[in-house]
């Protein structure tokens, strides 16, 4: 029964994650979609779904429940304005979380990559639950209509009003573009940061942002927008990242790195990099170090580099 259940488990940890907005809550939902299944297996009937979307259905239900209390996942950029004091750190609970490719991008699928990108998936949580699961099986995973309706146990015209509302909200939510690893102009961008970062050329990293670019670090809820305000908190005499580097690491599809700083034994946080044609238009940094490591594992290759590859 387990070999039955267990291949479905990366491609419904991408879909829980997408709907909770957390990697950890994500496994700990298809946990609880696969103990059911494995429960209720003998009354599984073929004939009517196939054990795919059956599982679907036990794991949509699952994310529902999970949401009806919870606070919706932000990101910091989305919780006020920027600026002003950094204050007290929030729960991990208030913000969208990273997570590994490896844990909800299945290898042997083309699913979109692009859509488990922290934007996107912060985007989603704009829409109600169940316009949530409807756009992202039929967008994301591209299930027919009838489908969906079948797993939701509503009709064909109730599954493509949703879809309609929920590709409205995205609109005017804008979660960007995702990055082209293909686009030259793009990998040398990311390359150039890395070096500069690297030697602690704040001059040329700043020259690499856009003008309207944000920084953030979660758990705070503080923020930046602008080349001139991040400039001068880079640009502090007492800055901490002297002697910083990056390691590169696969997660949410994006630009992400390791931070690491001479005289720690673990990375400081997890560095992710939006781009948009030539410039960074955005950084991440995610300070819950201690709980993001048991997911993410310790860093491949951490020791200070003389010069980072976008492509390692």
């Amino acid at each position: 029964m387990i070999e039955t259940l267990e291949p479905f488990r990366v491609e419904l940890t991408g879909y829980c994650y997408r709907m909770l907005g957390s990697g950890f809550e994500a496994e700990d939902a298809v946990q609880e979609t696969l103990v059911r299944a494995w429960k209720a297996y003998d009354s599984y009937d073929s004939s009517r779904a196939s054990l795919r979307t059956w599982l679907y259905r036990i794991a949509t239900n699952i994310c529902i429940d999970m949401q009806r209390s919870a606070q919706r996942r932000a990101l910091a950029i989305d919780l006020g304005p920027s600026g002003g004091e950094i204050g007290a750190p929030l729960s991990e609970r208030v913000f969208v979380q990273p997570v590994p490719d490896a844990l909800v991008l299945p290898e042997d699928q083309a699913i979109r990559r692009e859509t488990i990108r922290l934007a996107f998936v912060a985007a989603l949580q704009h829409l109600p639950a169940r316009q949530r699961a409807v756009l992202l099986l039929r967008d994301v995973l591209a299930w027919p209509a009838a489908e969906i309706a079948t797993l939701l146990d509503i009709s064909v015209a109730s599954a493509n009003s949703a879809l309609q509302r929920a590709r409205a909200t995205l609109r005017t939510v804008d979660p960007g573009e995702p990055l082209n690893p293909a686009d030259p102009v793009q990998k040398s961008l990311l390359s150039r940061y890395c070096e500069a970062f690297d030697r602690h050329d704040m001059r040329t990293l700043v020259a690499l942002l856009h003008e309207d670019a944000t920084m953030s670090m979660p758990p705070f809820s503080w923020w930046l927008r602008g080349r001139g305000p991040i400039s001068a908190v880079l640009n502090a005499p007492d800055s901490p990242c002297a002697g910083a580097w990056l390691v590169p690491v696969r997660a949410n599809a994006s630009p992400a790195y390791w931070q690491m700083r001479p005289g720690m034994d673990r990375p400081f946080g997890l560095v992710f990099l939006d781009v948009r044609g030539g410039l960074v238009t955005g950084s991440t940094t995610f300070l819950n170090v201690d709980e993001l490591l048991p997911m993410f594992g310790a860093p491949i290759g951490s020791g200070r580099p003389g010069r980072i590859s976008v492509d390692d």
